[in-house]
């Protein structure tokens, strides 16, 4: 066992050599040569620069660099290192089972969460069976028109008003075979049509063979005006 300190500083002085000097040589600062010499070496960055900067100015100095690196270690690191080492690695698994406890704790929460959310849910919505959802879907089917028109040969002119003659027009046009099905909308409207004949009539879903000019329709049916 030596001295690193006092070993460090009469092989400068021995060789002629100031701190400033020795900076300039090993890259190494002045305060930290300083620091080496008086063996602060808790004044230095960190204890990896410790050994790494001992070893420097040592070799630097003519000495053997190693061997001031293990007598640091001897004397400063060597005992701590058994003591902390265990420490750390029994710390960390504990961390660990920890941090994978509060993940799988984490986890289960939201999935009991979502579980609640989803019966909730079906729970609301009453089920594939529910009546309400037979309602939903039936309302969702459109109504036929009031009356369909359908020209089977030629063409005639059809008017549909609203109520009664004297309202709204639903529909005003000529109905060809070519034009297709025309549907008039309404609750009741009262029709006039110039060839009856020539067309088909479909009454709120209904076929129905009309031949008049004049005629009332209404969901119920139709009847002559």
């Amino acid at each position: 066992m030596f001295e690193i300190g006092t070993s460090l500083r009469e092989a400068r002085l021995r060789r002629g050599i100031d701190f400033a000097q020795a900076e300039l040589a090993t890259k190494i600062r002045g305060k930290y040569l300083r620091a080496l010499e008086e063996e602060q070496f808790e004044l230095l960055p960190a204890e990896t620069y410790v050994k790494g900067f001992l070893r420097t100015y040592a070799e630097y100095l003519g000495l053997d660099g190693q061997l001031y690196v293990d007598e640091y270690n001897s004397r400063y690191v060597a005992g701590e290192d058994r003591d902390a080492t265990p420490r750390r690695s029994r710390a960390r698994p504990r961390r660990s089972r920890r941090f994978e406890t509060n993940v799988v704790l984490v986890a289960l929460a939201v999935i009991a969460v979502l579980t609640v959310v989803v019966i909730s849910a079906w729970k609301s919505s009453g089920g594939p069976s529910h009546p309400a959802t037979t309602q939903r879907t039936a309302a969702k089917i459109p109504k036929p028109p009031l009356l369909t028109v359908i020209a089977l040969r030629g063409s005639s002119r059809v008017t549909a008003h609203k109520g009664d003659a004297q309202g709204d027009v639903a529909f005003d046009g000529t109905v060809g075979k070519n034009d297709g099905p025309v549907a008039i909308r309404g609750t009741r409207l009262v029709v006039s049509v110039q060839h009856p004949e020539r067309l088909r009539f479909i009454v709120a879903g209904h076929t129905r063979v009309i031949r008049l000019h004049r005629f009332v329709v209404t969901a119920s049916g139709w009847h002559a005006l």
